[in-house]
């Protein structure tokens, strides 16, 4: 399963307004541990449905979305739980080092 994409214009449904955990994989095409990252994302959303939802925000796109969050570095991911950010995560990372940065929510 692949890792939708959000928009500044589904921003509050799809993140703020979700049911449970939503993780945002801020991004950018020319950022090759951005690219590095992407499939384990894919595999973390595959192997836990239902527990996270995980999706991917183009930086380049949408830039008024990556300065509100306070963007400098990509590839960087947020846990938006309740319409808040509950966790950020900067930087490639192996599978295991990203499951362990997510157990609570992949438990």
């Amino acid at each position: 399963m692949t890792a939708k994409a959000t928009t500044s214009a589904t921003w509050n449904e799809d993140v703020l307004q979700a049911d449970g955990p939503v993780l945002v994989d801020f991004w950018a095409e020319w950022c090759g541990p951005c690219r590095m990252v992407s499939p384990i994302l894919d595999q973390i959303q595959t192997e836990n449905p239902g527990k996270i939802t995980i999706l991917k925000l183009n930086v380049d796109e949408h830039p008024d979305l990556a300065m509100k969050y306070q963007i400098t570095s990509i590839p960087a991911m947020k846990v938006f739980q309740g319409g808040e950010v509950e966790t950020t995560i900067i930087g490639a990372k192996p599978k295991f080092a990203l499951e362990r940065d997510l157990e609570a929510y992949l438990a």
